[in-house]
């Protein structure tokens, strides 16, 4: 395993994750939320048909089409309409600082309903990470937008999509996973459409750059990850997921002229800091119980 160069991707794909965030939000200053995700299913969806067909992975085996990856895709489908709409709504960086909490959910998840077990400690790290979280979002204070709800229901799915991941039949290709993941999107795009009554903006020529951008390192971004993943051990890259923040923070201030206060810089800390433990803790278990 080569984990600088694993680190290095997936640096890199936070950076094209942060970047991704940032033209979506440009874009929803002037298309429909649901219209946006409508192009991002259906292009990036069909890039990752392309490489399922060109790598030769069977896109219609009826083993990817059975009922768990397809609960999995709807998942990823609800948490891009949340994840969107906050990212329409709020700033870039209270939507990244709250969404660094994902890894706590999914522990807490895994542990709740796939039977893993989960000792004080880290109960302790993840609900420090929850309270950096209402430090965050505020409810009940003077600062408190209801739109941060988004941001969480977003972090509950996509947690659950984890989850539902590690159940998937390894013999479904990761490239078919990412296509039915983004035709989810697409969908959800539409509904959202729908339900909205908002009507389809024509692409206007200010707009090209951000669409492409938004699709381009949202391909990056997944494709660099997945490589990430596969040339380093995740143990030694899971640390640096958390550089995500950093990137949107630098992106909303850089674009957006965002400033954030004390008390969001400060439950992001807790959030990262609770982040980590519950990483070492859960590595130093794995050695633990590993075979001598």
């Amino acid at each position: 395993m080569n984990n600088v160069n694993g680190i290095l991707l997936l640096i890199g794909s936070m950076a094209a994750f942060a970047l991704e965030d940032m033209f979506i939000k440009l874009l929803s200053g002037s298309v429909p939320t649901g219209q946006i995700m409508v192009f991002l299913g259906v292009f990036c969806g069909f890039v990752f048909a392309t490489m399922s067909v060109v790598t030769r992975k069977r896109i219609f085996d009826p083993v990817a089409w059975k009922t768990l990856p397809l609960i999995r895709a709807a998942t990823e489908g609800f948490g891009a309409v949340a994840f969107v709409t906050a990212l329409s709504l709020i700033d870039l960086s209270t939507v990244a600082a709250v969404f660094q909490a994902m890894p706590l959910v999914v522990t807490m998840g895994a542990a709740l309903f796939l039977g893993e077990q989960v000792g004080w400690r880290r109960w302790s790290a993840i609900g420090v990470g929850f309270v950096g979280v209402l430090m965050i979002i505020r409810p009940g204070m003077e600062g408190f937008r209801p739109e941060s709800l988004f941001v969480v229901l977003s972090v509950v799915a996509i947690a659950a999509r984890d989850l539902i991941t590690r159940k998937l039949d390894p013999r479904v290709p990761s490239s078919v996973v990412a296509m039915q993941a983004y035709i989810a999107v697409a969908v959800a795009g539409l509904v959202l459409m729908v339900m909205s009554g908002a009507s389809f903006v024509p692409v206007q020529a200010g707009q090209t750059g951000p669409y492409a951008g938004a699709i381009g390192f949202g391909v990056l971004g997944y494709y660099g990850i997945v490589t990430a993943m596969r040339v380093g051990e995740a143990s030694a890259l899971m640390p640096f997921r958390y550089t995500r923040l950093v990137f949107s923070i630098l992106a909303g201030m850089l674009m957006f002229g965002e400033r954030p206060d004390a008390l969001t810089l400060a439950g992001a800390t807790l959030i990262i800091g609770s982040g980590l433990y519950t990483f070492v803790r859960e590595r130093r278990l794995a050695r633990e119980l590993a075979p001598a």
